[in-house]
């Protein structure tokens, strides 16, 4: 879901600084994606960092109106990103679900059948 319904200018400018410093603490170059969990106090902790996109990536692109693959591709090709964070806008909301057809009585083994 984005934005996020929590998100205030304060968290996302922490977040975004402790991203920045995840991947410098590694030298990492290029497009990717940080993770982070939020506890019900604002407090957030680092989940996890790719090298890559995530799935999820769409739910970004439709609030900001900007094509991620397209710059994922610019940069690995040494190209500069095309904007600066304090450039871009967010408009809008959007989310993406995911059904799953689990069976809990089977060891959440797919099945077929009515969602």
């Amino acid at each position: 879901e984005a934005p996020c319904p929590v998100m205030t200018p304060e968290l996302r400018q922490a977040m975004g600084e402790a991203a920045l410093k995840a991947g410098r603490a590694v030298n990492y170059v290029g497009a990717g994606t940080v993770e982070f969990l939020l506890d019900r106090n604002g407090r957030f902790y680092f989940l996890e960092m790719n090298t890559r996109l995530q799935v999820e990536h769409p739910v970004t692109e439709l609030i900001t109106g900007l094509d991620l693959v397209d710059w994922q591709l610019q940069v690995a090709a040494g190209l500069p990103l095309p904007l600066l964070q304090s450039q871009v806008t967010l408009s809008g909301h959007a989310m993406e679900v995911r059904l799953y057809a689990e069976d809990p009585a089977q060891g959440f083994l797919p099945q077929t059948g009515e969602v």
